[in-house]
């Protein structure tokens, strides 16, 4: 055997004789062939979606994320798949983004992600470093599909013109305004701290006096009588009332506003022509002639509405409140300081009126984790610091 092996080694370090140049050109290149068809074949196999949620992580936890989306089913019926967005799509970039995920196999075989509460734990960090290499390439993948050049942006929505034009100008990242466009943003991207809570631990220590002006840290059941029962509507975050009387649980307060004189007239305004929302009350009490008072009427020349000024007597229970503003507008500006910068046109608080404030709030909501309260409180304090105030 030994004799065998060594006449065989032999042979093949001879020189060949009888085999031509061409020949053993022919066979290197047909085994080249092979060679790189059977390698592109396994490379693309791990380049689907099947091979992606294949991973039990990816599958369980964000797969059914972006099934919710505008990427898995649209009118147009074009479909992102997960390495549409996740590989990149020139070979050296994409070989560099396979051995890169080298780790990921890592980290999937030794269970560093393997359920749902470890996963929740990287969810912040595995986001980051996907957010870094978009950043990094100019969001290359995103805009195989998606070309500034391409867009129609007078067929936009106003606030979506507004970014997008700006956007290309500086032929900015995707990542930068869309994050959470295929799937949930991590819950440490609140970075509110939480904001409602520490304003309601500061209400605590809030005095019920007569005759004192209060206001709302959150969203708050008014109702028509002492005992609580009968359903008066909803005060508003950052909302004033005016104290009338108080007992051990409960206050009695006066709110006056500005309602538009169409439908049922619920919504009541802080002031005669802008849309900053005070409260809503229950149809029954907005059509009350004995619950709501109300007092002259004045025609808005902007939209041709006719606005009327009331006031209401309601009772809230005596929590959520403050005897001062300022905490509360100190509490979000920092959360709109913290939270919208990770958009880069993050526009001056003055730059918009009050009442184009709410319509470019909307476009930015999808990029950010606030609850509806700390949303409300946030777009009421842009819209109290707007042009239509600093310029008054």
């Amino acid at each position: 055997m030994k004799e065998f092996l060594r006449k065989l080694w032999a042979t093949l370090r001879r020189p060949a004789t009888k085999i031509s140049l061409g020949t053993l050109t022919l066979g290197g290149f047909i085994a080249g062939v092979i060679f790189w068809g059977g390698f592109n074949t396994a490379l693309e196999l791990t380049n689907t979606e099947q091979f992606c949620i294949s991973c039990h992580s990816m599958r369980d936890n964000v797969y059914p994320e972006l099934q919710k989306t505008v990427h898995w089913s649209n009118r147009s019926g074009v479909r992102a798949t997960c390495p549409d967005c996740h590989v990149p799509h020139n070979w050296t970039d994409k070989i560099a983004r396979k051995m890169q995920a080298s780790k990921e196999v890592f980290a999937q075989v030794f269970g560093v992600i393997g359920t749902r509460e470890k996963f929740l734990d990287k969810r912040l960090e595995l986001a980051q470093h996907e957010w870094a290499r978009f950043s990094a390439n100019g969001s290359k993948e995103c805009k195989a599909c998606h070309n500034y050049a391409s867009m129609q942006f007078d067929k936009m929505r106003p606030t979506s013109r507004f970014q997008m034009q700006h956007a290309a100008q500086t032929d900015q990242s995707c990542i930068d305004c869309h994050k959470g466009i295929a799937h949930e943003l991590p819950a440490e991207m609140d970075s509110t701290g939480g904001l409602i809570g520490k304003l309601i631990s500061r209400s605590h220590s809030t005095d019920f006096n007569k005759g004192a002006p209060i206001y709302s840290i959150n969203f708050l059941e008014m109702y028509v009588d002492e005992g609580l029962q009968q359903d008066g509507g909803v005060l508003e975050p950052a909302s004033m009332v005016t104290i009338l009387e108080e007992n051990d649980s409960a206050a009695k307060v006066t709110l006056t506003g500005w309602r538009k004189m169409k439908g049922f007239g619920r919504v009541i305004y802080e002031d005669f022509g802008l849309n900053i929302a005070s409260a809503a009350l229950s149809k029954e009490v907005a059509q009350s002639q004995t619950d709501i008072r109300t007092f002259e009427t004045k025609e808005d020349d902007l939209t041709g509405l006719t606005w009327q000024r009331v006031e209401v007597d309601l009772w809230v229970k005596k929590a959520d409140f403050l005897d001062s503003i300022d905490p509360i507008w100190t509490e979000a500006k920092q959360a709109y300081d913290t939270n919208c910068s990770l958009c880069h046109t993050q526009p001056d608080v003055a730059h918009f009126d009050a009442n184009t404030w709410p319509g470019m709030f909307d476009g930015m909501m999808g990029f950010v984790n606030f609850d509806q309260a700390t949303q409300a409180l946030v777009l009421k304090y842009l819209q109290k610091h707007s042009s239509t105030f600093v310029e008054h």
